[in-house]
């Protein structure tokens, strides 16, 4: 029981701690820039988020495809939108094995099938954020050399492991647990390297970090920022990359940090940067996760999918065995 409270608070209170502190330092600046926000811009933000919400489950949605299951945009939608939502409460991205526990409940997906597909998502995901990142360089001047490398290293990541794919079908083995990691590799290499899921994946991908930053970009002009469209593609890169370390649940904190840091970086004072970053993820995008993730557990099924959640985060906080197939 202490485990499982620790694990969720511990990361909760680190979260809370670096919004309050960030809060704290820029209060009264705070309050004088949201007298001068511009509203129409919010909504436009609103809409836009919920355009890439629809295109992340559509993705999703082709990736499972890929494993040869059919379903429907709506749930593979409401399955990453239940996942997320519980990520925004527990630590490690533990909500990702809520979503394997539901397409297991669903259509009977191995557990290893489940993995694969969000492990085909998230390289994806690193990879096309840290694509943007790298050609955003290309419009900003004097970029520091510690940004260049922090955002090559999982563009390399990224590629040495596609590479390994193309030739992990060609390795054989008796050993079981090996062969189960082998096993896995074969169904993200189904899901994700043949020339048609490559195309579809890598341009719905770029799609939908485009359109995350569009969100970005709408609460900079909310404020009546005029900074380059390039300065808020790399803050919303190196707070995504950041956010990637799971030290607090979903990010919180450490992203706003991030971003914040780059904005001010850039020529944003402080108090605004600190007020767009809070927007973007908190008021925006984790706030529609939320939401999102509650409709979601309605529309699957919310006697189910709440006992599933219970289960999945039960065998992760506490030990238990997760299923072997």
């Amino acid at each position: 029981m202490y485990r499982k409270i620790s694990a969720i608070l511990i990361p909760s209170l680190i979260a809370i701690g670096i919004l309050a502190y960030m809060l704290y330092m820029v209060w009264d600046n705070l309050i004088v820039s949201l007298q001068h926000i511009v509203p129409a811009y919010f909504v436009l933000a609103v809409l836009i988020c919920l355009a890439a919400w629809w295109l992340r489950g559509w993705r999703y949605h082709r990736i499972l495809l890929g494993l040869n299951y059919r379903v429907k945009v709506a749930v593979a939608t409401a399955c990453v939108f239940v996942s997320q939502t519980v990520n925004l409460i527990v630590p490690a991205r533990l909500g990702d094995f809520v979503r394997i526990f539901i397409l297991k409940h669903e259509y009977k997906t191995t557990y290893s099938e489940g993995i694969s597909s969000i492990v085909v998502e998230r390289v994806f995901d690193i990879i096309t954020v840290a694509l943007l990142g790298a050609i955003a360089f290309f419009f900003i001047p004097n970029v520091p050399d510690w940004i260049d490398l922090y955002i090559l290293i999982p563009l390399v990541i990224g590629g040495v492991f596609f590479i390994f794919l193309i030739f992990v079908g060609k390795l054989t083995t008796t050993n079981k647990y090996v062969r189960y990691f082998l096993t896995m590799l074969d169904e993200i290499r189904r899901a994700s390297l043949n020339l048609s899921s490559i195309v579809i994946l890598s341009f719905s991908s770029i799609v939908i970090w485009i359109l995350d930053i569009l969100v970005c970009f709408c609460v900079v002009l909310m404020f009546g920022q005029q900074i380059s469209f390039a300065i808020v593609v790399l803050a919303i890169v190196i707070g995504n990359l950041v956010k990637a370390i799971p030290i607090t649940p979903g990010g919180i904190g450490t992203y706003e940090f991030a971003v914040a840091a780059t904005l001010g970086i850039a020529g944003v004072p402080y108090a605004t940067a600190v007020s767009i970053a809070i927007i973007d993820h908190e008021l925006i995008k984790n706030l529609i996760t939320a939401i999102g993730g509650i409709v979601s557990i309605k529309y699957l099924g919310s006697d189910w999918v709440i006992s599933t959640i219970k289960t999945a985060l039960n065998e992760k906080l506490g030990g238990g065995k997760a299923p072997d197939s």
